[in-house]
């Protein structure tokens, strides 16, 4: 079963779909989604395609990955036939070009984009949302050049786009990663906290450049006046995680979708705070569309806060299996963060917002794992 058909998906969709958030904001404008086939940026298009057909919201959802095939298998084939739904097959960290080298990021966007009657016009896009990062260990470790180039290349790319269209307002999905280490002295980081962090290691490469990532909004802000807004994301799940993600969460799902042991690779007493995917989103347009230009919040919430055993326990538990201990290997090790305690403080976002998680953390995991089971019985998927 295709994701976009299951039952428990698609309720979940219902459900996001009728919170409180402002939608009449949305409606009529043109939202360009960076990342699009990822953990958040599937969730977010089908969303927004959802929100279009049940409630006439009107916008047209521009969704870029750098994969067509896998495009086409992960979104629903109903959006290709519509006029509210472009799709654009382009890596991020190189600039918008034609090919003749005349073209800048600010200009090929707008250009006709093909669809099923041949041709769109996309004139100018009100809000970007830049979601396209390398987001795992494992690519940490073997692919630390592209970690860099995505988050850094990708996001002047697209404030370059935004400085050039007034009314644009640019969201950069940041991480706890910027955080650092906890230095001990906290429980909760809020968002003016700043930890240890040892940019002279390969591990480094997501963190920094998340970091000057965030530096750069402010750059374009101060001197360009981009209208840009920071929601700064916990380690995060969901039924739309990509099958390579090597996360502990996420392989601790794989593991439970397939009936087998979880394995922890540690003890376990990491204490992070964790989001599921659907408020991720909702947390996301939160911040897009009631957030303070140049302001960054943190979207968490302590009811989601949980040690790594904790978690393999609730995955443990949902598919009859136990929790077993491994080492990791070598690859493995590079690329894992070396923090134990990464808590978010989400009062910003509660008290400013009014963000609240929707689901509890083993609601979220029980749903996902049912989604991803079902989905992998599909031999689309295999």
């Amino acid at each position: 079963m295709a994701i976009y058909s299951n039952e428990i998906y698609l309720n979940t969709l219902r459900m996001a779909a009728k919170s409180d958030l402002p939608w009449e904001k949305l409606t009529g404008k043109k939202i360009f989604i960076s990342g699009a086939t990822g953990l958040f940026g599937l969730f977010l298009t089908d969303l927004l395609m959802y929100k279009n057909k049940e409630d006439a919201l009107n916008c047209h959802v521009t969704a870029v990955s750098r994969n067509e095939e896998k495009a086409r298998k992960k979104f629903n084939p109903a959006y290709f036939e519509t006029d509210c739904f472009t799709y654009l097959a382009h890596d991020i960290s190189v600039p918008f070009d034609t090919g003749d080298g005349q073209k800048a990021s600010a200009d090929i966007i707008d250009q006709d984009h093909v669809g099923h009657d041949g041709g769109k016009m996309i004139r100018g896009h009100d809000y970007v949302i830049h979601m396209a990062s390398t987001t795992h260990p494992v690519a940490y470790a073997k692919r630390p050049i592209d970690t860099v180039t995505s988050n850094v290349f990708g996001t002047k790319n697209l404030l370059d786009y935004c400085s050039a269209h007034d009314g644009c307002r640019f969201v950069l999905l940041s991480s706890v990663e910027v955080y650092g280490e906890n230095r001990g002295d906290v429980e909760l980081f809020d968002e003016k906290y700043c930890g240890y962090l040892d940019s002279n290691t390969l591990r480094a490469g997501y963190p920094e450049s998340k970091r000057l990532c965030e530096t750069l909004c402010q750059a374009y802000i101060s001197e360009k006046g981009v209208d840009a807004v920071i929601p700064r994301l916990p380690r995060s799940f969901g039924p739309t995680l990509d099958p390579e993600d090597s996360k502990a969460l996420s392989q601790f799902i794989k593991k439970a979708v397939k009936g087998e042991d979880i394995v922890l690779k540690s003890e376990g007493n990491q204490h992070y705070s964790y989001l599921y995917a659907p408020d991720a989103v909702l947390g996301i347009l939160r911040v897009m569309l009631l957030g303070e230009c140049g302001q960054v919040y943190n979207l968490a919430d302590e009811s989601c806060d949980m040690t790594l055993k904790q978690l393999a326990g609730i995955c443990a538990a949902q598919c009859g299996r136990e929790v077993v201990f491994d080492l990791p290997d070598a690859t493995e090790r590079a690329g894992y963060s070396t923090a134990t305690k990464a808590r978010l403080d989400g009062t910003r976002a509660r008290k400013e917002l009014g963000f609240k998680p929707l689901y509890l953390i083993e609601d979220g995991l029980k749903d996902t794992i049912m989604i991803m089971r079902s989905e992998s019985l599909n031999p689309m998927n295999q």
